[in-house]
C-alpha cells in the first residue's frame, strides 16, 4: 500500500502523539507492505512550517530539532517528482499533494485539510483522515 501524507498530517505526526503519530507508527510496523511517498515541494513545505514560531515552542517541549525531524521523516519516505496536473483547488499546496499522490501511484492520500477531504478522492485515490488511514492500514 502506498500513502502520501499531507504536510499537516506529517507535522502532527512528528510533533504530537495523537492519531497522525499512531498512523506513522502503524505504517512503520506494517513496512515494507506499506510505504510512504512524498516530494521535494512537500518536504520543503514541512521544513517551512516546522520552522515557524508556533512549532518552535513545541520543539522545545519535546527537545527536538526541526532540521533533524524533517531529515528523519525524509529518510523514511520515497521521493517522487510531482506529476503535472491541472489546477484542482484554490490552494496550490493542495495541488502539490494531489500531484505527488498521482506520481507515487498512491492508494491513499491522508490529510486534515478540509478542502482536500471535501474532494473525497482524486483520480480514484481516496482522500481520508488520519483516523481512517489507521483503519485502512491495519485492515489491509
Amino acid at each position: 500500500m502506498r500513502l502520501v501524507l499531507d504536510t499537516n498530517v506529517a507535522l502532527s505526526a512528528l510533533l504530537w502523539r495523537g492519531t497522525p503519530y499512531r498512523l506513522l507508527d502503524t505504517i512503520r510496523q506494517a513496512a515494507p507492505t506499506v510505504q510512504l511517498y512524498s516530494s521535494l515541494p512537500l518536504l520543503e513545505e514541512l521544513a517551512d512550517v516546522i520552522g515557524r514560531a508556533h512549532c518552535a515552542r513545541r520543539l522545545a517541549v519535546i527537545g527536538a530539532n526541526a532540521r533533524q525531524l524533517v531529515a528523519d521523516y525524509a529518510s523514511v519516505v520515497e521521493i517522487v517528482e510531482p506529476a503535472a496536473i491541472a489546477p484542482t483547488s484554490s490552494d496550490s499546496d493542495d495541488d502539490v499533494v494531489l500531484a505527488t499522490a498521482l506520481a507515487a501511484q498512491a492508494d491513499v492520500i491522508v490529510s486534515g485539510d478540509r478542502d482536500l477531504l471535501t474532494l473525497k478522492s482524486f483520480r480514484n485515490i481516496p482522500i481520508v483522515t488520519a483516523a481512517e488511514a489507521v483503519r485502512i492500514v491495519t485492515t489491509s
